[in-house]
């Protein structure tokens, strides 16, 4: 069976366990459409599909990006036109772009997050140095949508590039999509609560799904191979992971949504004081006052500069190469027979749904599910293993429970015990530390 490439149609909808939709009074009424966020955990229960057609338009902000020989990047237009979008300029055209035709931009402003599409095309403009770049945009109080516009977005850049100053396509766009902040919160950078995705204590399996082209999560398994393990273990553990590569950035991206993907748990009564791990997708040197500020995330740069700033990361990804300065997290970089055999089970699980796709069998399921399933099952043996310890007479975790739960007693007992701090499980390793035996 051939792969997919990142042209291949759409995902439309998820389906995970446990999510009903919301009730009808929770429905935005008619006139414009007024924002807020995703579902509430207490309003979750029952099963079915979400299918992401139903929701609604959340676009807040439309705008042009063009690079200025004289000036550098500038935002050249936008709607509505008193909305704040300091730093977007070089937020939706990545260090590095000039190097580059297209790309495209995930990125996050504020409490909201983008989608640019960047185009660059050769002109005879000596003023112009001989090419053209602009990007075309989008922000919403979510990302799980944004997918939605990107054809849109690369008709539009490409239209700029061609006819710049003509705006109408996009004041149409706007007229048509805009939403309503929730009152008293007017720009993107106000401080109320985001319904920030994946999070450790919601059943967030369809609230996260991005839904982006298929193959993605086939492309981050072969990029990473067992290295995704390390990764999970990271993101599982709320630290700052940072990705590092030259531009395109847009497959980076979504490395950042597979990443964020290895941490799901839907367990209730999980993390209340657990912080959240928040997807930033791409940042740049302009997000560095705001990364000092922030406990977990993930992210990715084209700048090479970040590397040198090791206080604003506790793992660094050099395109395959997992790397930390941390000395108590080295443990965690290394691949132990447990990883492998997880490895072994999420490839078989892959070639098996293949299989049943090439012969007819399931036309339903896709790879992405798979994997974020596959994940989410791992993760909530762990923690249901955990809780039930904890919830024990004696709290004593032992070498049988770590091996219950999928994990190496010896290879996997730093990230145990970094687990269990995290957390804030109340339970006793009784695991021997090789190095003291």
């Amino acid at each position: 069976m051939g792969e997919r490439a990142d042209e291949a149609p759409l995902l439309f909808w998820a389906e995970g366990p446990a999510v009903s939709a919301p009730p009808p009074a929770a429905e935005a009424g008619g006139g414009r459409r007024r924002l807020g966020g995703g579902w509430s955990a207490a309003g979750w229960g029952g099963a079915g599909p979400r299918r992401a057609e139903a929701e609604e338009d959340q676009i807040v902000a439309v705008f042009v990006v063009t690079f200025d020989p004289r000036t550098g990047n500038m935002v050249e237009w936008c709607l509505p036109q008193d909305i704040d979008l300091e730093g977007v300029e070089f937020k939706s055209m990545a260090s590095g772009s000039h190097k580059i035709q297209s790309d495209f931009i995930y990125f996050r402003k504020g409490l909201c997050f983008g989608l640019a599409c960047f185009a660059n095309m050769p002109v005879e403009s000596e003023l112009e140095r001989g090419a053209r770049m602009k990007s075309v945009g989008i922000l919403s109080p979510s990302y799980t949508l944004l997918y939605r516009y990107m054809h849109f977005l690369e008709n539009q850049v490409r239209h700029q590039l061609e006819m710049p100053g003509h705006y109408s396509h996009l004041e149409a766009f706007y007229d048509d999509k805009k939403g309503v902040l929730p009152a008293g919160k007017d720009t993107p950078t106000s401080q109320q609560p985001v319904h920030w995705l994946p999070s450790i204590h919601r059943y967030m399996y369809p609230e996260m799904k991005i839904t982006h082209p298929a193959g993605c999560m086939s492309q981050f398994i072969k990029f990473f191979g067992e290295q995704i393990l390390v990764l999970w273990k990271f993101a599982l553990l709320r630290k700052r992971i940072l990705i590092f590569s030259p531009p395109p950035v847009g497959v980076v991206c979504y490395r950042v949504y597979c990443c964020c993907c290895l941490a799901n748990v839907s367990l209730p009564g999980l993390g209340g004081t657990v912080p959240e791990s928040k997807p930033f997708f791409y940042v740049n040197v302009a997000d560095i006052e705001m990364l000092e500020t922030e406990v977990s995330y993930v992210a990715c740069t084209t700048e090479k500069i970040f590397e040198e700033k090791r206080d604003l990361y506790d793992v660094y990804v050099d395109n395959q190469n997992v790397k930390t300065y941390h000395e108590h997290l080295q443990p965690l970089l290394k691949i132990n027979s447990a990883d492998k055999e997880k490895y072994r089970r999420l490839n078989d699980q892959r070639q098996m749904l293949m299989y049943s796709q090439e012969v007819g069998e399931d036309c339903s399921s896709c790879e992405e599910d798979l994997f974020i399933l596959f994940f989410m099952e791992q993760n909530n043996r762990i923690f249901q293993t955990l809780m039930e310890v904890s919830a024990s007479q004696d709290k004593t975790l032992t070498a049988e429970h770590a091996r219950g739960m999928g994990l190496d007693p010896q290879g996997d007992r730093s990230f145990l015990m970094d687990l269990l701090e995290v957390y804030g499980i109340d339970v006793m390793l009784v695991i021997d530390n090789p190095c003291c035996t």
